[in-house]
């Protein structure tokens, strides 16, 4: 019998430190400056008052790296700020057996900032790292408003952005699960798999690709082949980038 230990959030979520930038999350979340909120962020319209933060984080991302298209800057954007949100549930979940409230309207967002994405935390309130509640916090409360925002302004096809989703997932789980296994931790890589498993089985992710333990290769493709020296990514369906194809797969 394994026995888990389980240990309560502190306040600054200080045991994600040592797993890297992806896993840090800054709290409590009064940032230095005034920032939008992930609920601003994913307003549609956007607010004439809080002004684009994500139209603001795409033309940055086209600009830094040279993208011909708006739309390739959007899947690498979104793509990001995926990663950042998986890896801190899934960071939590598996070192504390809880995950902070991520409600969109305590997470504040620099899309100024550079890569990964700076997040701050209003307030760490504690709930259950069941499969249930991930999906209600992350996907339904994050992904599916950040993939309506993205399809809706920049006509990035729903599922490129939910295979965006499922990879970040997955390079969550598995930069999680080598820290785990180099330190020990075994309890934290066996909670870590088990709730990305069952994660996959949830309709939106389900169909993105297939997950073989930590390994995971998707069936869409994020765009990134289309930077200028860019190539496809570890996990991409197509095993060279089709240079001669004049559009991506749509998802």
């Amino acid at each position: 019998m394994v026995l888990l230990l389980f240990v309560d959030l502190d306040p600054h979520l200080a045991a994600l430190r040592p797993l890297g930038g992806f896993f840090v999350l800054r709290t409590p979340g009064a940032a230095l400056r005034s920032l939008p909120t992930l609920a601003e962020t994913y307003r549609e319209p956007p607010s004439e008052s809080q002004g684009d933060p994500l139209g603001f984080r795409v033309q940055k991302v086209a600009e830094a790296l040279h993208a011909p298209e708006l739309r390739i800057a959007a899947s690498v954007a979104q793509q990001g700020l995926a990663a950042r949100l998986w890896s801190v549930t899934l960071g939590c979940a598996a070192l504390y057996g809880r995950i902070p409230d991520l409600d969109p309207g305590l997470l504040q967002w620099d899309p100024d900032g550079g890569a990964p994405d700076d997040l701050w935390l209003a307030e760490v309130r504690p709930l259950p790292a069941d499969p249930a509640t991930v999906v209600d916090v992350v996907l339904q409360g994050h992904l599916q408003p950040l993939t309506d925002a993205v399809h809706a302004r920049y006509r990035v096809a729903a599922g490129l952005l939910w295979g965006n989703a499922g990879s970040a997932l997955a390079g969550a789980a598995r930069q999680l699960d080598q820290w785990a296994h180099a330190g020990g931790r075994t309890d934290a890589a066996a909670r870590a798999r088990a709730l990305t498993a069952a994660l996959f089985g949830h309709p939106f992710l389900a169909g993105t690709g297939t997950l073989t333990g930590t390994a995971f290769r998707r069936r869409s493709c994020c765009l990134y082949y289309r930077l200028p020296g860019g190539g496809v990514c570890g996990d991409c369906c197509f095993t060279r980038a089709p240079r001669s194809s004049p559009r991506a797969p749509s998802g």
